[in-house]
């Protein structure tokens, strides 16, 4: 009974341990994504201000559809690639919070 009562304490500390590892990966991660989508967004309201002092200065019409044209390929390259690594990140998220139970799982088999 003794042997079983350590078994279960000593499982239950490694499970806590565990979790607590899994979460400050969490957290971890989390905050690194939290970072880059404020970098993001502060690159993309400065990209698109500029464009739009660019538009106020414009004296004819073909330009403007050109600046236009100019910001939204802008846009949609930097939406891209923040889309990829905003995907890589929580790829990478999502393997350091599991990482932690992988023993805990092999143990269990």
């Amino acid at each position: 009974m003794t042997q079983t009562y350590e078994d279960f304490s000593k499982y239950g500390k490694e499970f806590v341990d565990t979790g607590l590892k899994s979460y400050a990966s969490l957290s971890k991660g989390a905050q690194a994504i939290a970072t880059e989508a404020t970098d993001y967004t502060k690159k993309s309201f400065e990209t698109g201000a500029a464009a739009f002092e660019k538009l106020l200065g414009v004296k004819s019409f073909d330009k403007a559809i050109e600046i236009q044209a100019d910001y939204v390929k802008q846009a949609y390259e930097g939406f891209v690639a923040e889309a990829t690594k905003f995907g890589e990140l929580y790829a990478e998220l999502a393997k350091d919070a599991y990482k932690p139970f992988e023993s805990l799982v092999a143990k269990a088999k």
